[in-house]
């Protein structure tokens, strides 16, 4: 059996979704229409811009999360580095596929401390949260020292315009045959431009409108 599909964790994440449905729907669409627009692709107020989406949810799709599950638990991850972790939706997804592969470390960043305190809560709850370590703060500094020798899989899931800047960031960490998914990743076509390069030294899929995945290849 799948952690996703047995107490606690399925019905908490039930519970954490339906939540999300009911308080970011219109919200979300207004924010990220007109200024919202410009400010998710900028790399200098990037800060203000998710200050002000504190109280929102902002939470993967179930189908990525459970995608999300998929592939940590197909490559065998053991460490696991997340850039935005919100309320904890992805961490748990991720952090079941560590359980049930028999341990590991992952690694998440968030700079909103009500988040993060949801977000241990969450964990906590599940169970899960012995396997993470929660890093609060700006992931352009929490996430660039003491990273694993090995990264098995990466998910970019926070300031889409620092998504160049935190692959940078792990890169040399990541081992041959790591994954990166990336959610939204059209909000940053430096991004695009960097993985999709024929040169880059990663393959690239994108598996929906909002989801890449790349491979890192060396």
């Amino acid at each position: 059996m799948t952690s996703l599909k047995t107490p606690p964790l399925a019905p908490l994440l039930d519970r954490l979704f339906q939540e999300a449905d009911v308080t970011t729907s219109s919200t979300t669409t207004e924010l990220l229409s007109g200024e919202g627009e410009r400010l998710i692709r900028s790399k200098t107020e990037y800060l203000d811009f998710y200050r002000r989406l504190k109280d929102l949810w902002l939470p993967v799709s179930r189908e990525t999360g459970k995608l999300l599950y998929m592939l940590a638990r197909a490559c065998r991850a053991r460490t696991i580095v997340e850039f935005g972790t919100s309320f904890g939706i992805s961490t748990l997804h991720l952090a079941a596929a560590l359980k049930d592969n028999g341990g590991g470390r992952l690694i998440t960043s968030e700079f909103e401390p009500s988040k993060v305190a949801r977000a241990r809560e969450h964990l906590t709850a599940a169970g899960l949260i012995d396997l993470v370590e929660m890093r609060e703060g700006d992931a352009l500094e929490t996430l660039a020292n003491d990273l694993p020798e090995t990264i098995d899989l990466l998910l970019l899931d926070g300031a889409k315009a620092l998504y160049p800047d935190i692959l940078h960031v792990v890169e040399n960490r990541l081992r041959p045959g790591a994954l990166i998914l990336a959610d939204d990743a059209d909000y940053c076509p430096e991004y695009l431009g960097r993985v999709r390069s024929s040169d880059s030294g990663y393959m690239f899929i994108p598996l929906t409108e909002e989801v890449e995945l790349s491979m890192r290849l060396g």
